[in-house]
């Protein structure tokens, strides 16, 4: 089976990692123009947030 992990970056996207590859980046910020994806418009909305993981089960 599969490792899910959900990786919070520090002031940057849900980073969603299967078996430590990342699969997809989602926005956190609400400031991206390709929703749910992030598009990088955390880096200048002044977005700040803590890293945080979390691995599903």
């Amino acid at each position: 089976m599969a490792k899910i992990e959900l990786e919070f970056s520090k002031n940057g996207p849900i980073l969603v990692k299967r078996d430590g590859k990342v699969e997809m980046a989602l926005c956190r910020c609400g400031h991206s123009t390709k929703k749910p994806m992030c598009s990088g418009a955390h880096a200048t909305s002044g977005f700040i947030a803590e890293l945080t993981k979390m691995e599903l089960k």
